[in-house]
């Protein structure tokens, strides 16, 4: 059987609460390596905060953002990916959209989240190097 999803993704990525403020998404969007913000209800996937999502919804709107609940701004992600999905459809899926990271869910609920500068790694560990026999199946 072809590697899954679920065998490249990060498993339980670190996410915040529906009922977080969004001062406190803005706290973990100030570290640069995060770039959004996953937001769950319990393990159910409710959406995504970005800076973007801040400043319109927030800033823009003149929102106290220690009242902001995320539920009420966080935007439903535009793609996810389910964990069963064999890792060339998703690496297809993600070369295709342009995507840099898709959530991945079981049952709406959150799992992990594949990104594909990982996954680009994963499958070039999988390929045969050159002049090499492919390995017995």
């Amino acid at each position: 059987m072809s590697d899954r999803v679920r065998d490249a993704m990060l498993p339980a990525p670190r996410v915040l609460d529906a009922e977080a403020t969004a001062q406190e998404a803005g706290e973990a969007l100030g570290r640069p390596e995060v770039r959004s913000v996953f937001v769950c209800d319990g393990q159910r996937l409710v959406g995504v905060v970005t800076r973007k999502t801040l400043v319109r919804e927030v800033v823009a709107a003149g929102r106290d953002p220690s009242t902001t609940a995320l539920r009420e701004i966080a935007e439903a992600p535009n793609h996810t990916l389910g964990s069963d999905l064999p890792l060339e459809e998703a690496y297809h899926f993600l070369e295709e959209h342009d995507l840099e990271r898709v959530p991945v869910v079981e049952e709406g609920r959150l799992v992990g989240v594949l990104s594909r500068a990982v996954l680009q790694r994963r499958l070039a560990e999988d390929e045969p190097a050159d002049g090499e026999p492919d390995p017995p199946a």
